[in-house]
């Protein structure tokens, strides 16, 4: 079998039902799909898709604002709150940046906490989208809980306590993304997203309603990722990656430009990148090395010097 139909064959959805009816098969089933390439999709999530869209439908709201106005919640906090305009955000390793525009969303933090230093509270565009941060907020949490249960099967499979990682990232800072990639008038050199490796422990991605997402595989061809409407796209981040010393790949992905007759729509997306706790420090788990897989990562690292430094690498810090 070939390599893109080997890709194509391990994304076929593994329905979110087994999680309480048989476990054990769906992380098994989930992580060899993170095994061959990084990426899973996850059907019957469960997360009620009137409120998927009721998001959605304030984050086309807010971006169909003048620019002025977005430009109002762009703030200095290394992008990871309010909104980061076209023109920011470049792929590491590549000179041009990306054809989006972004807004984002990070956990709220009780007055006094120790994190607040860098993890700064929300802004809303309550003036102008009065209903924006009640259905946000609802899918920030929504895609948090589910991240966890991810998790859960992640641990499983991995030989750790099935809640290992519940207490890692229950303060992380984690990000909810309202993506914009506008219409693409023409050819450039310029696509909606380079590609990239994510820097986070793992990404859950409801299906955008426009065709662009690819993952790479191991001889180099790009393979499409179309998962079927209402699934959610899953894949490895950079942290966890480290953390299992590669037992788990963090695969290259990118979003190209539509096609001649497509230019003329617009694509939007809601990544959720899930996060450790600023303090976790990332340190190889002894059960990921052996004489056959020494360690690549002897010096440990926080998630949060690791975040910053990847930060600093895409221009949003």
């Amino acid at each position: 079998m070939s390599q893109a139909l080997t890709i194509q064959d391990s994304l076929q959805p593994v329905s979110f039902r087994l999680f309480e009816s048989d476990f054990d098969g769906f992380s098994r089933r989930l992580c060899d799909s993170y095994v061959h390439c990084g990426f899973a999709v996850i059907g019957d999530h469960g997360i009620p898709q009137d409120r998927i869209d009721a998001a959605l439908d304030q984050a086309k709201a807010f971006f169909a604002l003048p620019e002025e106005t977005k430009l109002r919640y762009k703030l200095p906090v290394a992008g990871q709150r309010g909104y980061t305009p076209f023109g920011v955000e470049t792929a590491k390793g590549h000179q041009h940046y990306d054809l989006k525009e972004f807004w984002h969303v990070g956990r709220d933090l009780p007055p006094g906490h120790p994190f607040r230093d860098h993890m700064p509270d929300n802004v809303w565009p309550d003036a102008e989208l009065p209903g924006f941060r009640e259905k946000v907020q609802w899918l920030y949490k929504a895609l948090d809980a589910m991240g966890l249960k991810v998790l859960e099967a992640i641990a499983a499979y991995l030989d750790l306590p099935r809640h290992f990682f519940a207490d890692k990232v229950n303060v992380g800072n984690s990000i909810l993304r309202l993506l914009h990639y506008p219409p693409v008038p023409k050819d450039g050199p310029h696509i909606r997203a380079g590609a990239h490796e994510d820097i986070n422990v793992i990404t859950l991605l409801l299906g955008a309603e426009e065709a662009g997402l690819e993952v790479k595989a191991h001889d180099g061809s790009w393979i499409a990722v179309n998962p079927p409407p209402g699934a959610l796209v899953c894949n490895i981040g950079d942290m966890l990656q480290r953390l299992c010393n590669h037992r788990l790949p963090s695969t290259t992905h990118r979003v190209v430009n539509p096609a001649p007759d497509r230019r003329g729509f617009p694509r939007y997306s809601t990544p959720f990148f899930l996060h450790f706790n600023s303090d976790y420090l990332i340190e190889t788990l002894p059960g990921c090395v052996d004489a056959e897989h020494p360690n690549r990562y002897p010096t440990p690292i926080t998630a949060d010097d690791y975040l910053q430094e990847r930060l600093r690498e895409i221009k949003l810090a």
